[in-house]
């Protein structure tokens, strides 16, 4: 998958402490996430719209704490 294009955010949550996670939703049809550390050498996850809103819905319930 071309990410050339993608523009990648930072969390509003992200600290300094390097722990973060960057996310795409610009491109059509996919949402993309990346580790932040790793930048453009990091892997992608591709998800589609309504996988990455599943997921998200899962970390702001608490259902993805260790």
């Amino acid at each position: 998958m071309d990410t050339s294009h993608a523009a990648w955010r930072k969390s509003s949550r992200s600290n300094s402490g390097g722990n973060c996670v960057e996310v795409a939703q610009n491109l059509p049809g996919v949402a993309l996430i990346r580790d932040s550390k790793l930048g453009d050498d990091s892997p992608v996850l591709a998800l589609a719209p309504s996988q990455f809103a599943a997921f998200t819905r899962l970390i702001k319930d608490g259902r993805l704490d260790g």
